[in-house]
């Protein structure tokens, strides 16, 4: 099932938050304000850190609309988010899965209520080369020997250990649980990512879709000359077709290596939690999502063609 099928489940959160907005604002002269509210307060959250150009928009947005609520982030890997998750100081984490069943009952028993979490957005895995690199169009059976040590005048640099989403993604979905070649290195972090592939001929990368191809990001138009997005076989498309990773070839499934982006919440009440998250699937949210080269999950924003008369 594609993901344009998928979107048509609903979209229900944005209901939820503006009725607990409406009940924040109500409640605003009790005696009681020990509690944030979606509209002040401040919250630590953990996000895996191939989400952080996308997730410090959604951030400075929401900041910038509501200036009394601080929302800090802490950048991680997503075993690191799940970890901190665990922490009564952490309530709120953005990761590329929700939870399992094991981990659902778990914090039902600690918390004594239901942990939350959805679905918000769909990211890529972006294979970056060398400008000048020779190879720049992969099958997938090409990929699987790249990353198993086949291709050995190729060096992969993927964005830190096998804790990371990008990393367990690889493992999972392309090795089906083999581990990685020799000739894959762990850099620190994505943007350490960028920097190697730039400066190395024969280097290819792994790297969120947010990281690449944003032309209004300075920060990303600054290895425009360095590095260029490698194309992936379209299994879907028929032989010798193959894809950039794109909003499009994201919703068709026309790119190979998709992923999803989730929010993972502990907040039985209307707190600052509460609206953030929901404002991620309303639709300055999923704008900021689409501005971003991520697919909305909540949201279906089509270009529509028309004739002026």
């Amino acid at each position: 099932m594609n993901i344009e099928k998928r979107k048509m489940k609903g979209n229900f959160a944005g209901i939820v938050v503006l009725i607990s907005l409406s009940v924040a604002v109500s409640c605003s002269n009790n005696k009681v304000q020990d509690y944030d509210t979606p509209l002040k307060g401040t919250i630590h959250i953990s996000v895996d850190e191939s989400f952080k150009p996308v997730i410090d928009e959604e951030i400075k947005v929401y900041e910038s609309s509501y200036p009394d609520a601080h929302i800090i982030p802490e950048y991680k890997s997503q075993a690191d988010c799940f970890r901190d998750l665990q922490q009564d100081s952490t309530r709120m984490i953005i990761v590329a899965r929700g939870l399992t069943d094991e981990e659902d009952k778990y914090y039902r028993v600690k918390l004594g209520y239901k942990a939350s979490w959805d679905l918000v957005a769909y990211d890529a895995v972006s294979m970056i080369v060398n400008e000048n690199c020779k190879d720049s169009v992969f099958t997938i059976v090409q990929l699987k020997k790249l990353l198993s040590d086949s291709l050995s005048k190729l060096e992969a640099v993927v964005d830190g250990n096998n804790a990371t989403s990008t990393v367990r993604f690889l493992i999972d979905s392309v090795l089906h649980g083999k581990n990685f070649g020799r000739n894959v290195h762990a850099a620190q972090g994505s943007k350490a990512v960028l920097d190697y592939v730039s400066a190395n001929e024969n280097a290819v990368g792994f790297v969120g879709s947010g990281w690449v191809g944003n032309d209004e990001d300075p920060d990303q138009r600054a290895y425009d000359n360095k590095i260029r997005l490698a194309l992936l076989e379209c299994a879907p498309c028929g032989k010798n077709y193959f894809a950039k990773p794109s909003q499009e070839s994201i919703t068709y499934g026309w790119y190979p290596l998709v992923r999803p982006l989730y929010y993972v919440l502990k907040e039985n009440y209307a707190g600052l939690g509460t609206g953030f998250s929901g404002f991620l699937g309303l639709e300055r949210g999923q704008l900021i999502f689409r501005r971003a080269n991520l697919v909305p999950a909540k949201m279906d924003f089509k270009i529509r063609r028309s004739n002026i008369q």
